[in-house]
């Protein structure tokens, strides 16, 4: 269940543990103005979340067909604050399947609930991405179990791709500081060094311009 009043904060899952993070979060955002202390500070109650089990609902762990992201990827939308400037969502990959390269424009925690994923990070080597013109070089490339995760403090590892490598699909968590699922974002093509722009959009939500 959701809180929808204009001006609240939108939970769209009501669970203690969910509530006792989001609270952690907010406090240490009213007294941390720095964002990359901030992420650090966030780590270890990001990684009690991602170890604690049992309080991810069932239709927020599953594919989505019709997903913005291909692939079968779901996107569910977990909290979002009422000025848009965080959200908490989980994306589901089914096993086998990639994201296209994208980015988040956003800082942010990415860690896996379940499942194993491959990761390609990317860094921009030269054009503009809002321009349609974007070569990328492969930064780093690693490989994430249950309860593992890793920051994004663009433009350092906001550009990647993810594969699931276990049979099931994998379940990534994210925190993130931006709406998104709603904001117009990159998808990237590195081969042919192209740039697209799009919105991934969430699964159980729709966004304002929809």
């Amino acid at each position: 269940m959701s809180d929808m009043r204009e001006g609240q904060d939108e939970y769209f899952v009501e669970h203690d543990e969910v509530r006792r993070f989001i609270d952690e979060v907010q406090r240490a955002r009213q007294v941390t103005p720095n964002v990359a202390q901030l992420v650090e500070d966030l780590k270890p109650t990001f990684g009690r979340l991602l170890a604690t089990q049992g309080w991810l609902p069932e239709e927020f762990s599953v594919p989505y067909e019709a997903s913005g992201m291909g692939g079968g990827i779901g996107q569910y939308l977990l909290y979002r604050s009422a000025d848009k400037s965080l959200t908490l969502f989980s994306l589901v990959v089914p096993g086998g399947s990639s994201t296209p390269v994208h980015d988040h424009l956003a800082w942010g925690l990415v860690g896996l609930y379940q499942g194993e994923q491959h990761e390609e990070v990317y860094a921009l080597e030269h054009g503009n991405a809002d321009a349609g013109d974007a070569a990328l070089a492969l930064a780093e490339e690693r490989d994430l179990k249950q309860g593992e995760f890793y920051a994004l403090l663009p433009p350092d590892g906001d550009i990647h791709r993810v594969t699931t490598t276990s049979e099931a699909a994998s379940i990534s968590i994210h925190l993130l500081g931006n709406d998104a699922g709603c904001v117009l974002r990159h998808s990237y093509e590195p081969e042919a060094a192209r740039s697209n722009s799009f919105r991934s959009g969430y699964s159980n939500v729709p966004c304002d311009e929809e």
